[in-house]
C-alpha cells in the first residue's frame, strides 16, 4: 500500500489556488488554477494523485471534507438523492466529485487517512508547502 499526501491551498477564497501531492522518497507533483477555492484544491489534488498513481493507495489528507466523505459514505446520499445534499441543495463541486469518487469505487484499492495540518508531519507539511507555493505563483 503507497502513501500517498495530498493537500491544497487558495490565497483568499475564492483566490488563486494550488494542489499538490507527494509519496516518501517518491514521485510528487503540484498545479494550480488562478480563481478557485480552497475545497475545490483539496479535491483537485486528491484526484490528481489518484489518477496519477497505480495500485493500492492510501490518501492522506488534512481536508475532513475529503477524508469523511469517503469515511462517513457521503458520495451514497448524494448519487441516492441525484447529487443533492442534505439540505436538497446541488452538492457543491460536483464536477470533481463524480470523476473522484467513480475512480475511488472503480479502482477498489484506495482508502482515506486524515492527519492534522500544521502539525510537523514532515509530509503534509510538504505538500502543503508545494500548494501554497503554486497558489502564490498565480497571484
Amino acid at each position: 500500500m503507497t502513501a500517498i499526501y495530498t493537500d491544497g491551498a487558495c490565497l483568499g477564497n475564492p483566490g488563486p489556488g494550488g494542489w499538490a501531492w507527494a509519496i516518501e522518497k517518491g514521485p510528487q507533483a503540484f498545479g494550480s488554477v488562478r480563481d478557485t477555492t480552497n475545497q475545490r484544491m483539496e479535491l483537485t489534488a486528491v484526484l490528481e494523485a489518484v489518477r496519477a498513481n497505480l495500485g493500492p493507495l492510501t490518501v492522506i489528507s488534512d481536508s475532513t471534507y475529503v477524508v469523511n466523505c469517503f469515511h462517513q459514505n457521503w458520495w451514497r446520499s448524494w448519487k441516492a438523492k441525484g447529487w443533492l445534499n442534505s439540505k436538497g441543495d446541488p452538492v457543491a463541486n460536483q464536477d470533481l466529485w463524480m470523476p473522484l469518487i467513480d475512480l475511488v469505487l472503480d479502482r477498489g484499492d484506495v482508502t482515506f487517512k486524515w492527519v492534522k495540518g500544521h502539525s510537523g508531519n514532515p509530509m503534509n507539511d510538504l505538500v502543503d508547502q508545494l500548494a501554497t507555493t503554486a497558489a502564490a505563483n498565480q497571484s
